[in-house]
């Protein structure tokens, strides 16, 4: 999932969540706002269309994180 762009349904069934909103708010949003992810279409966040990736904050994050976890 993470290396490439997901829609908020598959991103929701892949963490086993099933609120779309409280998937938003708790845990899209947060990532968006602190740079991890982002958008591909910024300017209709509502979009059907809409899709999530991993910035390269994100994926440095991940990088890190990988090479840290035992």
């Amino acid at each position: 999932q993470c290396g490439q762009e997901s829609a908020l349904a598959d991103l929701m069934a892949h963490s086993g969540r099933t609120d779309h909103t409280k998937f938003r708010n708790q845990d899209i949003r947060p990532l968006l706002l602190s740079g991890l992810l982002e958008m591909t279409i910024p300017d209709k966040p509502t979009s059907s269309k809409q899709r999530y990736r991993l910035t390269e904050k994100g994926r440095a994050l991940l990088v890190t994180l990988a090479t840290t976890t035992p």
